[in-house]
C-alpha cells in the first residue's frame, strides 16, 4: 500500500504482509515525522503523479541502451567516466539515467546533490520508483548508491532463486523512459557486480595505463565470460584507456598492447588531467568545471564514440 506523509507530502510504499499488530506508526525517511499509520481502507491505492520525476516515454524498452561502467580493480576512473559520460549524453539531448551501485555512493557527490532516497530504497521496495529518483541535471536523472547498498547484497545473497535478477527487477518501471541508463560499478566482483551484468546489455571498461590494472583486466575478462554463458546479449563493447601520460613510456607501450588485442572496441584514451580530479571537489561535472580542458575534450570524444555521432556537443 501507499502512505502520505502528512507533513512532506512525500509517498512511501510498505509492504502491508511484514506489519505486525503492534506496528502502529511510521516515521518519513524524508523530513523524519512520525505519524499514524492509515488503515489499508484509507490508503490511496494508486499514488499521484510526481512532477518532474520522469521524463516523457518517447524509448522503447528495446532501444533503451544499458551500459554498465566496470573493472573489479579500483582507481581506474569508473565513477569519473560513468559520470561525465551519463552527464554527456545529457548535454547531446538524451535523457539518461545515472545508476551508482557502489556503497560508497560518490556519484552523487561528484555531480553535487544529495539525494534523501536512491537505489537501496528502490530495491527493498521501501518507496515507489519515483520517489528514489533525484534529476541532477536537465535530461539526466541518478539513482544514487551508498552504504545502505551492503544490507542489500545481503538481501540478495540470501534469495534462493532469481537472485542476480533482484536488480533488474527492481529497474523494471524505468523501461522506455530513458534512451540511456549508465550504470557504475564498484571495485571487486559481487552479488551487485553480478546483477548489474545481468541487467545491462553492454559493457564499458575504464584502463588505467598500469601493469596491475592490465593483471584486473585479465580477471574481470575471465568473470565476464562466466556471466555471458547465461546473459547472451551481453557484450564488451567499450575499452577506455585512462591517465594517459605521454611522459611516461610504460603508458604508450601498454596503450598499444591493450589497442594491438582489442582492436575495434578501443576508445580514444582519456588523457591524465588535474582538472578531471578538482571538477568533484567543486560537485560539477567536467564539461561544467573546466570545458575547453582536454578532458572535456576526450569525454566528449567518447560520448559520440557510445552514441554513434561524430556531430554530437560540437
Amino acid at each position: 500500500m501507499i502512505i502520505v506523509c502528512p507533513s512532506c507530502k512525500r509517498q512511501h510504499k510498505v509492504d502491508e504482509s511484514r506489519l505486525s499488530d503492534k506496528v502502529k506508526a511510521a516515521k518519513c525517511v524524508f523530513c523524519g515525522h512520525k505519524f499514524p499509520i492509515p488503515k489499508p481502507g484509507d490508503v490511496e491505492t494508486e499514488p499521484p503523479a510526481v512532477a518532474e520525476a520522469l521524463p516523457a516515454a518517447e524509448a522503447t524498452a528495446s532501444s533503451m541502451r544499458r551500459i554498465a561502467v566496470s573493472l573489479s580493480k579500483g582507481g581506474v576512473g569508473k565513477t569519473t567516466t560513468a559520470v561525465n559520460l551519463a552527464a554527456g549524453l545529457a548535454l547531446a539531448g538524451f535523457n539518461v539515467l545515472l545508476v551508482d551501485t557502489d556503497t560508497q555512493g560518490q556519484a552523487s557527490y561528484m555531480l553535487g546533490v544529495k539525494p534523501k532516497a536512491g537505489l537501496t530504497e528502490l530495491m527493498t521496495g521501501e518507496l515507489i520508483p519515483q520517489e528514489c529518483l533525484v534529476k541532477a541535471r536537465e535530461r539526466l536523472w541518478l539513482l544514487a548508491g551508498g552504504r545502505a547498498l551492503a544490507g542489500v547484497k545481503r538481501l540478495i545473497a540470501r534469495k534462493d532463486f532469481r537472485g542476480e535478477m533482484t536488480l533488474s527487477e527492481a529497474l523494471t518501471p524505468f523501461e522506455g523512459q530513458f534512451d540511456y541508463v549508465v550504470v557504475d560499478t564498484s571495485p571487486g566482483w559481487d552479488v551487485l557486480t553480478i546483477n548489474v551484468l545481468f541487467y545491462v546489455r553492454e559493457v564499458l571498461i575504464p584502463v588505467s595505463l598500469e601493469v596491475m590494472t592490465i593483471q584486473g583486466l585479465l580477471e574481470f575478462s575471465r568473470s565476464l565470460a562466466s556471466v555471458q554463458n547465461y546473459h547472451r546479449d551481453l557484450t564488451l563493447k567499450y575499452v577506455v584507456p585512462t591517465f594517459l601520460d605521454k611522459r611516461v613510456k610504460q603508458s604508450e607501450e601498454i596503450l598499444q598492447q591493450l589497442t594491438s588485442y582489442y582492436n575495434s572496441r578501443m576508445c580514444p584514451p582519456i588523457r591524465y588531467n588535474v582538472r578531471l580530479s578538482e571538477a568533484p571537489g567543486y560537485g560539477k561535472t567536467i564539461y561544467e568545471y573546466a570545458p575547453g580542458s582536454p578532458g572535456a575534450k576526450d569525454y566528449r570524444d567518447l560520448v559520440r564514440r557510445v552514441a554513434g555521432n561524430d556531430e554530437l556537443l560540437s
